[in-house]
């Protein structure tokens, strides 16, 4: 009786043709759908994924933590926040209410989604224009442990939403010459897994 699992001899030869298979499709690799804003977040994650590692490791290991390693490490979260929405908003994967889409005309869903694309444009210039303001206003306010102004954190915000306005209008544009978005066919953007 076989358990259909590799036994002496053949389990080395499976076990080559496993790692050639996946270096077949590691060669495959492509990287051309990221952006900067997927970059910029990449960045700031694996800062903060440090900082949160000296963080335990002063605490825990050296019972002496470093305190400015948990404020920075919260703010990192601000940039892969604000940045990473322009990535969602570049790909169309902030949530979106697509129901009232499957009742409509073509012609009423399609000025209802410009209408969407136009809304999303002036919100994203808006709350740029916000953001800019009040780190004005109050940028600075220096951060708790370090010496340094918040207003890096703010302005790193400001640049977050200003990638999302841009990002939107060039979805809108897009959304524009193809004749229809993501609100009215769903499916049409649904990435494929592989």
């Amino acid at each position: 009786m076989t358990s259909g699992l590799h036994t002496g001899a053949e389990a080395p030869e499976a076990i080559v043709a496993s790692f050639a298979e996946a270096d077949a499709q590691a060669a495959a690799v492509d990287l051309s759908g990221y952006s900067v804003e997927d970059w910029v977040c990449l960045v700031f994650f694996w800062t903060m994924a440090l900082l949160v590692f000296l963080q335990f490791f002063t605490r825990y290991v050296l019972n002496d933590s470093f305190a400015w390693t948990e404020e920075l490490a919260v703010y990192c979260l601000i940039p892969i926040v604000f940045i990473g929405a322009a990535a969602c908003v570049r790909r169309m994967r902030h949530i979106q209410v697509n129901f009232l889409y499957r009742y409509l005309g073509a012609g009423a869903g399609r000025v209802l989604s410009g209408a969407v694309d136009v809304a999303c444009v002036l919100f994203y210039g808006y709350a740029t224009w916000l953001v800019a303001r009040y780190t004005l206003a109050v940028g600075d306010e220096p951060m708790t442990t370090v010496p340094w102004s918040k207003a890096i954190l703010y302005w790193l915000a400001c640049a977050g939403f200003a990638l999302m306005a841009i990002r939107a209008l060039q979805v809108a544009w897009q959304n524009h010459r193809r004749g229809y978005s993501a609100l009215q066919r769903p499916e049409a953007f649904d990435e494929t897994e592989g």
